[in-house]
C-alpha cells in the first residue's frame, strides 16, 4: 500500500465510518477489514491519528484501529504478519513527539506504545525507555505529561509479564530507573504541595496529575521491579517516605475542603498511597515485616481515633481497614505451633503484632467497629424506605469487602475476633448485656446499636459458640423482641430473625423450631406490614428477602420435615405473595431460591400447595426475557418443582417442554446462560416422566449440536440419552438412535478414556433394555468395541465397558452376535473360530479388570451361552469359561447359615414399593422403570449357580460322559471342587 496515494483513501473510509448512517457505515467498515492485512496500512493509520488537524473521531478511530492490529498483527508467526521494516518505522513515528492535545486519544496511544512494549521492548525498541525518560523531563508541560502517561502505561504492561525471562528484564529495567522514577516522583509532589499552599489551583491540578502518573510508575516499579525490595535502600526508602506523604495530603484534604477543583484528584493520590502498600504487602508479605507497625499506627490512628475526624472519607477509611485485616489474617506472620519451628522473620512480624495489639487497642477497635461502623447510616435507613429491594439484596458477597465500607468492617471485625477472641469476647457480650430488655421505640439512636451489636453477635456466631446459651436468650428475650409491633421497632424485628439464621447452624436447639416457624409466620402475617401503604409493604419486604433464606431454616442438617409442615401451606402461600409483589430480578431470585429450597425439603409434600405457582411462573418466564440470572433462577426452581410434583408433572409439560427446548438450543444466544440449568431441567422431566409424549420426544432434536460441543455438561446429555432409553427404548431408538451412533462416532475420535466409557455405557444401556434394536442401531460402534478386546486395551476400565457390551449382545442377541463375528473375521482376516477363541482368551485374561458384580455375572453368563458346543475352539476355551464363572459365583452366591446352601444374590422376583421414612425421597418413574427392567435383566432373573448346572447338563449330554469327564480334567482341581461346592444340592 503506497502510503502518499493510499492516505486520502483510508482517511475517506474512516470518515464514513465514524457515519451515522449504516448504509454508508458498513461498506466503509468491511474496507478497512479488508485493508487489515495490507503492507503499509498501519503506516497511514500512524500519519492519519498523528496529524492534529483532523477530525478528532476519525483520529480515534485510526488510533483503535492501530491497537487492534497490534494483538492481530505484530507477532512474527502471526498470519498476515506485519514485516520488520514496516515495524521499525511504525515504532519510530510511535515516538517522535509527546503532543496529543486530545486526552482520551493521547491514553489510546500511551495504551498502543505499551502494547508494542510488551512484545518488543527492550530487544527490538531499546530505544524506548531512554527517549521516555528524556521526554518527562523537558519544560513542556503538555509534551512531559503525555511522556509520563506513556512511561506508566508501558511499566504497568511490562510488569504484567509472569515468564520468569521476562521478569528478569523488568528487574534489570527497574534497577536503571528506579533512582529517576524516585526524583521524578519527589519533585512533582513538593511542586503540588507548594503549589496548592500558594493557592494556584490550575497549576496544582498539573502537578497533582503528573504526580499521579509518578507514583503509578513507582507502584509498578515497587511491587514487582525486585526480587528483594527490603535489601534496596531507595526502595524502603520510598515506603517509608508513603506515610508521611500519606499525612501531607490528607491534611491537604482537609485544608482545600470538598469543593475544591483538586479534591477528587488528592483522593485518587491517597487512595494509590494505600493500593503501594497493600500491593507490596500482598506480594512481599515479609520484607513488609519493618513497615507493619507504621502501617498499624497509621491505619488504626485515622480509622479508629478523633486524629482522622474531618479528614478521611469513605474509600480511604476501606483501604485503612483492609491493610489492617491483611496484616492481621497473614499466614505469613503466624508462628507455628511450635514457636522453635518459626522463622525469625514470622517470630518478629508476630512480636510485632502482639506488642501493638494490646488489650485497650483491640478494646478501642472493637466498640469503635461495632459502635460506629455497624450502624446503618441514613442513607441505607432512606434505602429501606424508599427502595426496599435495592437495600435487601445490596451485594456484600464476594470480594465486595476490599471496595465496600458495609462488608469490610464486617471482614474485618470477623478477623479480628478469630485471632483475638479472648481479648473481644468479653467486650461483645459487655455490650449485648447493656441492652437486655426491650429498648425504647422512641431511641432511635439506641434501636441502632442494638442492631449493630445483634449483627457484632450474629457474624461471630461461630467464634461465641462456648459463651452464649443461644436457645435461652432465643426463648427469654428475642422471642419477645420479635413480637413488639411498633413500626419502629422494624430495624430490631429484621435483625433478630436475621441472628437467628446465623445461629441455627452453630446452636439452637431442634426442638425450638416450631416457636421459631410461628414467630416467621406471624411476622409475616402482621396486618401492619400486608396492608397496602408503600411503607409497610416496605417493611416485609425488608423482613422477609433479607431474612427469610436465613432464617428459614430449610437448608441445613437438622430440618426435620414433619416439625415444618404444619405452617408450609401458610409459609409458601407467602412467600408466593411475595414473589408476585417484588419487581427486581435480584429480589424475585432471592425469593425463588427460598422457594426451591421449601419445595426440595418437603418433596412430594408440596403437591397441594403449588398450584398458584405453577400458574405464575409461566408469566414471570415470559416477563424475565430479558433477563437470564432470573431465568437460571426459575430454570432451577422448575427442577425441585418436577421433583416434587413426580409423574404428576407431566401437566406442566404445556410450559415445560418449550423451556426446555429453548434453554438447550445451541443456536438461541440465552443457552449461554440457561444450558446448564436447562439440562438439568430436561433430565429431572424425563426421570419424572410416566410415559413419552411427541412433544417430550421432539426435543431430543437439540441433543445432536449438544453432543457436538463436548463440554462438561456431557454427562448430563449421556444421562438424558439413558432417560430416553428407560422410557420408551424403541419408539426412542427407532427415530435417533442412528444420528445418535454418528455423533458417537465422532465423539470417540477425541475423547478421554473416561468419556469413551460414558458412551459406551448408552450403547451398553440401549442394547440391555431393546437388546434386538439397540444392537441393530449401534452396530457401526461395534467392531471398534471388538477390536479394543482383541487389540487387549490397556485401560481396565475401558475394556470393562467393551466386555459389558460384547456380553450383553453375546447374551441377549446372539445371532447378531455371529454376523458381528463374521464382519471381524474377514476384516482380520481370520477364521471365525480361531477369532472367537482370540475374544474368550483375552476375556479370561483381562477378567480382573471388571470391578462390578453385575458386569462380572454378565460376563459368565455370556460365556455360559456358547454351551453346549461341539466346537472344538469353545472346548479348547473350556478351562477358562469355567474359571470366569467360578469367579463370578464367588461373587454373587451367598450362603444360607442354617442350610449351608447357597443362593445368588442378584435374583429379583417381585417389585416392591419401598417402604420410605420421612426422609428418604420416594422412587422416580425412572427408579421404577429400571426395577421393572431388572426383572427382565438376565443378570437379575437367571439363577448363575442354575445356569451353569443346566450348561454344563447340556454339554455333558451332548459329549457323552466320558468326553465330558476328559473336558473337565483340562480344569484345574481346585476350580472343579470349588464349582462343586456351589452345585451341591442342585
Amino acid at each position: 500500500m503506497d502510503i502518499n496515494s493510499a492516505s486520502s483513501v483510508v482517511l475517506q473510509a474512516l470518515t464514513q465510518a465514524t457515519s451515522q448512517d449504516t448504509a454508508v457505515l458498513k461498506p466503509a467498515e468491511e474496507q478497512l477489514k479488508q485493508w487489515e492485512t495490507q503492507p503499509g496500512f498501519y503506516s497511514v493509520l500512524l500519519n492519519i491519528f498523528n496529524n492534529h488537524m483532523l477530525d478528532v473521531n476519525v483520529r480515534w478511530l485510526a488510533v483503535l484501529y492501530f491497537k487492534n492490529g497490534i494483538d492481530r498483527y505484530w507477532r512474527r508467526v502471526a498470519p498476515h504478519a506485519l514485516s520488520e521494516e514496516e515495524k521499525m518505522s511504525l515504532r519510530a513515528g510511535l515516538i517522535t513527539n509527546f503532543n496529543e492535545p486530545v486526552n482520551q486519544i493521547a491514553t489510546q496511544i500511551a495504551v498502543l506504545i505499551a502494547k508494542v512494549a510488551r512484545l518488543d521492548c527492550p530487544r527490538q525498541w531499546p530505544e524506548l525507555i531512554p527517549i521516555l525518560l528524556e521526554s518527562v523531563k523537558v519544560q513542556d508541560g503538555l509534551q512531559q505529561h503525555r511522556a509520563l502517561l506513556t512511561f506508566y502505561h508501558v511499566t504497568k504492561t511490562l510488569a504484567s509479564k509472569r515468564l520468569a525471562a521476562d521478569r528478569k528484564l523488568f528487574q534489570d529495567l527497574a534497577a536503571g530507573i528506579y533512582s529517576f522514577a524516585c526524583s521524578l516522583w519527589n519533585h512533582h509532589t513538593d511542586t503540588f504541595l507548594q503549589q496548592v499552599c500558594a493557592g494556584d489551583e490550575a497549576a496544582a491540578i498539573n502537578s497533582l496529575e503528573r504526580t499521579l502518573l509518578s507514583l503509578k510508575v513507582l507502584r509498578k516499579l515497587t511491587v514487582h521491579g525486585f526480587n528483594e525490595p527490603h535489601e534496596n535502600m531507595e526502595v524502603m526508602g520510598f515506603l517509608n517516605a508513603v506515610f508521611e506523604r500519606l499525612k501531607q495530603f490528607l491534611e491537604c484534604c482537609r485544608q482545600v475542603g470538598s469543593q475544591n477543583p483538586c479534591r477528587e484528584k488528592l483522593e485518587k493520590t491517597i487512595i494509590l498511597y494505600t493500593k503501594v502498600l497493600l500491593d507490596f504487602l500482598e506480594y512481599h508479605p515479609y520484607p513488609f515485616i519493618p513497615l507493619i507497625r507504621c502501617s498499624l499506627e497509621f491505619a488504626v490512628s485515622y480509622v479508629f481515633t478523633e486524629v482522622g475526624e474531618g479528614v478521611v472519607f469513605e474509600r480511604f477509611i476501606v483501604q485503612c481497614m483492609n491493610l489492617v485485616k491483611m496484616i492481621v489474617k497473614n499466614d505469613a506472620y503466624k508462628p507455628a505451633k511450635n514457636i522453635e519451628d518459626s522463622k525469625p522473620e514470622i517470630l518478629e512480624a508476630h512480636r510485632i503484632k502482639t506488642e501493638f495489639f494490646t488489650h485497650p487497642t483491640l478494646t478501642e477497635i472493637g466498640r469503635r467497629l461495632v459502635s460506629h461502623y455497624f450502624l446503618l447510616t441514613e442513607e441505607e435507613l432512606a434505602m429501606w424506605e424508599e427502595d426496599p429491594e435495592s437495600f435487601a439484596v445490596e451485594e456484600t458477597g464476594g470480594d465486595s469487602w476490599k471496595y465496600s465500607l458495609r462488608p469490610c468492617t464486617e471482614v474485618l471485625f470477623l478477623d479480628i475476633f478469630h485471632n483475638y477472641s479472648q481479648t473481644l469476647t468479653p467486650v461483645l457480650l459487655d455490650m449485648v448485656q447493656n441492652l437486655q430488655g426491650p429498648t425504647n421505640v422512641e431511641d432511635p439512636v439506641r434501636l441502632l446499636i442494638k442492631d449493630a451489636v445483634y449483627n457484632a453477635v450474629g457474624l461471630a456466631a461461630y467464634e461465641l459458640f462456648d459463651n452464649v446459651d443461644f436457645d435461652s436468650w432465643f426463648k427469654n428475650q428475642l422471642l419477645a423482641e420479635l413480637q413488639v409491633s411498633h413500626h419502629s421497632y422494624k430495624l430490631i424485628r429484621r435483625r433478630v430473625i436475621w441472628l437467628i439464621g446465623q445461629w441455627i447452624s452453630v446452636k439452637f436447639k431442634s426442638d425450638l423450631r416450631p416457636l421459631l416457624y410461628e414467630a416467621i409466620l406471624s411476622l409475616m402475617q402482621d396486618p401492619d406490614l400486608v396492608n397496602n401503604l408503600p411503607s409497610s409493604t416496605n417493611v416485609l419486604l425488608a423482613f422477609t428477602i433479607t431474612c427469610l433464606n436465613m432464617s428459614l431454616p430449610v437448608d441445613d442438617f437438622e430440618f426435620r420435615t414433619e416439625q415444618f409442615l404444619p405452617y408450609l401451606e401458610s409459609i409458601f402461600s407467602l412467600l408466593f405473595q411475595l414473589l408476585q409483589q417484588v419487581t427486581e430480578c435480584d429480589t424475585k431470585m432471592q425469593v425463588l431460591h427460598v422457594i426451591s429450597c421449601v419445595i426440595e425439603r418437603v418433596n412430594i409434600q408440596i403437591r397441594p400447595y403449588v398450584g398458584c405457582l405453577v400458574q405464575y411462573l409461566p408469566l414471570l418466564w415470559k416477563q424475565s426475557e430479558e433477563h437470564n440470572m432470573l431465568r437460571c433462577a426459575i430454570l432451577t426452581t422448575l427442577v425441585h418443582l418436577v421433583q416434587g410434583l413426580g409423574a404428576e408433572s407431566k401437566n406442566l409439560y404445556p410450559f415445560l417442554l418449550p423451556v426446555i427446548q429453548l434453554s438447550t438450543d445451541v443456536s438461541q444466544p440465552p443457552h449461554v446462560y440457561l444450558l446448564e440449568d436447562g439440562l438439568e431441567l430436561w433430565l429431572v422431566t424425563l426421570e419424572n416422566c410416566p410415559s413419552i409424549t411427541p412433544e417430550l420426544l421432539r426435543v431430543f432434536q437439540n441433543m445432536s449440536a449438544l453432543l457436538e460441543l463436548s463440554s462438561e455438561n456431557l454427562r448430563t446429555c449421556f444421562q438424558i440419552i439413558n432417560g430416553y432409553t428407560y422410557l420408551s427404548a424403541t419408539e426412542f431408538l427407532q427415530n435417533y438412535a442412528e444420528g445418535l451412533c454418528r455423533s458417537f462416532c465422532e465423539l470417540l475420535k477425541d475423547i478421554t478414556n473416561e468419556g469413551q466409557v460414558q458412551v459406551l455405557k448408552v450403547v451398553e444401556i440401549a442394547i440391555k433394555v431393546s437388546p434386538l434394536l439397540g444392537a441393530h442401531m449401534f452396530q457401526p460402534l461395534l467392531p471398534n468395541v471388538f477390536r479394543g478386546i482383541i487389540d487387549g486395551e490397556r485401560y481396565p476400565v475401558v475394556m470393562s465397558t467393551y466386555l459389558g457390551v460384547i456380553g450383553r449382545v453375546l447374551l441377549q442377541n446372539s445371532s447378531f452376535f455371529s454376523s458381528l463375528l463374521t464382519q471381524m473375521a474377514g476384516e482380520f482376516n481370520q477364521e471365525m473360530d480361531q477369532l472367537l477363541g482370540s475374544l474368550i482368551e483375552m476375556w479370561v485374561e483381562r477378567m480382573d479388570n471388571i470391578t462390578q458384580p453385575e458386569r462380572r455375572k454378565l460376563s459368565a453368563l455370556a460365556l455360559l451361552s456358547l454351551l453346549p458346543s461341539d466346537n472344538s475352539v469353545i472346548q479348547d476355551k473350556f478351562c477358562g469359561i469355567i474359571n470366569i464363572c467360578v469367579e463370578a459365583l464367588h461373587d454373587v452366591m451367598t450362603e444360607d447359615p442354617e442350610t449351608g446352601t447357597f443362593k445368588d444374590c442378584m435374583l429379583m422376583t417381585h417389585f416392591e414399593e419401598p417402604k420410605l421414612t420421612d426422609d428418604e425421597e420416594p422412587p422416580t418413574e425412572q427408579d421404577k422403570r429400571k426395577k421393572l427392567l431388572a426383572l427382565e435383566d438376565p443378570v437379575h432373573s437367571v439363577s448363575l449357580q442354575r445356569y451353569v448346572y443346566e450348561k454344563l447338563k447340556a454339554q455333558q449330554l451332548l459329549m457323552g460322559d466320558q468326553g465330558f469327564q476328559a473336558l473337565m480334567e483340562t480344569v484345574d482341581t481346585e476350580i472343579v471342587r470349588q464349582l462343586q461346592e456351589f452345585l451341591q444340592g442342585l
